[in-house]
C-alpha cells in the first residue's frame, strides 16, 4: 500500500476496524473509505456491489462482522452464521469483481478445533470437531478462508486471512451479556467497586486458559501483513493442494504466544480496577475450549511482534471504559 491507496475498513466502527483506522490514519493514510450500517448494509449483496462498482478501492481491510462472547455466540447462533456469511461473501466477491489488489479478512482463532494441539498452527485448522458454543460463528469464519482460498486459485487474487487472538482494547463492547471476557470482566468488577459489593461472580471455572491481544496492536499487524513486499506477501496466499498435497491455507495467526488461566486473568483485571472484594466462580456456565493458545511463529518470522504487556493493555482499556461511562475516575 502506499499513501496514496483508496483503503476500505470494513467494520469501522468495530474493536478491530477503530484500531485499523487509527493505526491506518498514524502512518499517514488518508485516502480511507468507511461506511456505517445505516449508510450501506453489508448484507445487501446489490448495496455492495454498488458500492464497489462506484469507489474501486485498490486496498480492502475485512473487518465487519456480528461478534459476541460466549453467551451471544451460544443464544444467537443463526443470526451468527447467517450475517457473517452474507457479509464476507458480498465484500469478497465484490472487491474481485471491482479489481482490488490486495484484502485482509479477518477472523478468530475459534476456527480451530475444540481440542487443538497446542499451540495452535495455522495447518491445524479443519482437523477436529470444534467448540459447540461457537460453532457457527466458526464455521462462517472457515468459510471465508476457504472463499480468499478458492478466488486466489480460481482468480489469482491476492486475498490472505488473519486469525487474531482474543482481543480486547478501545471501542470495546461492555454489554453485561453479550461482551467478550475482558470487557465482561472490567465492567463486573467497576460495577462491583462502585457498588461496594464484596464479591464478583465470573463465569465457569477460571481453569480454561486464553491468549489476549491488545487491539492496536493487532492493527499494527495487519497494517504490516499488508504492506509486505508483493514476493513475501505471495509466500502467505495458500497452497493448491490439489497439485502439491500441501495443505497450506492463506493464513495467518495474530498473537502474543503466550496465555494465562481466566482465574488468573480476573485477579489481574480486578487489581487493575481496584476492587477489593473476592471472586466466586460458577461453576454451573460453560467454560468453552480447554485452551486456545496460538502459534505466532509464522508472523514472527515475517519480522512483526506484539509489544503490549497485558496488564498495560487492560489500564488503557479500563481507562477507555470509564471514558465510555463519561467519568475520569472510577467510582466518580
Amino acid at each position: 500500500m502506499n499513501l496514496e491507496s483508496k483503503i476500505y475498513v470494513a467494520g469501522h466502527r468495530g474493536l478491530v476496524g477503530s484500531a485499523l483506522l487509527r493505526n491506518l490514519r498514524a502512518q499517514g493514510y488518508a485516502n480511507l473509505l468507511t461506511r456505517t450500517h445505516a449508510e450501506l448494509d453489508l448484507t445487501d449483496q446489490a448495496a455492495v456491489e454498488a458500492f464497489f462498482a462506484a469507489e474501486r478501492p485498490d486496498h480492502v481491510f475485512l473487518a465487519a462482522a456480528r461478534v459476541g462472547g460466549i453467551h451471544a455466540n451460544n443464544a444467537y447462533t443463526a443470526e451468527f452464521i447467517r450475517d457473517n456469511l452474507a457479509i464476507q461473501t458480498n465484500i469478497i466477491h465484490a472487491a474481485w469483481k471491482s479489481g482490488v489488489k490486495r484484502l485482509l479478512f479477518l477472523g478468530s482463532s475459534c476456527i480451530y478445533p475444540k481440542l487443538c494441539a497446542q499451540p495452535m498452527k495455522e495447518e491445524y485448522l479443519l482437523t477436529g470437531p470444534l467448540e459447540p458454543t461457537n460453532r457457527a460463528y466458526a464455521l462462517a469464519k472457515i468459510a471465508g478462508v476457504q472463499m480468499c482460498w478458492s478466488y486466489n486459485r480460481q482468480y489469482g487474487t491476492r486475498y490472505l486471512a488473519v486469525m487474531p487472538t482474543n482481543l480486547y482494547g478501545p471501542g470495546d463492547n461492555y454489554h453485561p451479556e453479550n461482551s467478550h471476557v475482558i470487557p465482561a470482566l472490567i465492567r463486573k468488577f467497576h460495577e462491583g467497586k462502585v457498588n461496594g459489593s464484596t464479591t464478583v461472580t465470573v463465569w465457569g471455572t477460571g481453569t480454561p486458559r486464553r491468549e489476549f491481544l491488545y487491539s492496536d496492536d493487532m492493527a499494527d499487524a495487519c497494517v504490516y501483513l499488508m504492506n509486505l513486499p508483493d514476493e513475501r506477501f505471495n509466500t502467505l496466499l495458500g497452497s493448491d493442494e490439489v497439485a502439491t498435497g500441501v495443505f497450506m491455507p492463506p493464513l495467518v495467526n495474530i498473537g502474543v504466544g503466550e496465555d494465562l488461566t481466566i482465574r488468573e486473568l480476573a485477579e489481574t483485571v480486578r487489581r487493575v480496577v481496584g476492587f477489593s472484594g473476592g471472586i466466586v466462580f460458577d461453576a454451573g456456565k460453560p467454560d468453552g475450549t480447554p485452551r486456545k493458545l496460538m502459534d505466532v511463529s509464522r508472523l514472527n518470522a515475517m519480522g512483526w511482534r506484539a509489544h503490549t504487556g497485558l496488564e498495560e493493555g487492560l489500564r488503557k482499556a479500563y481507562a477507555n471504559f470509564l471514558e465510555q461511562l463519561g467519568t475520569t475516575k472510577a467510582g466518580s
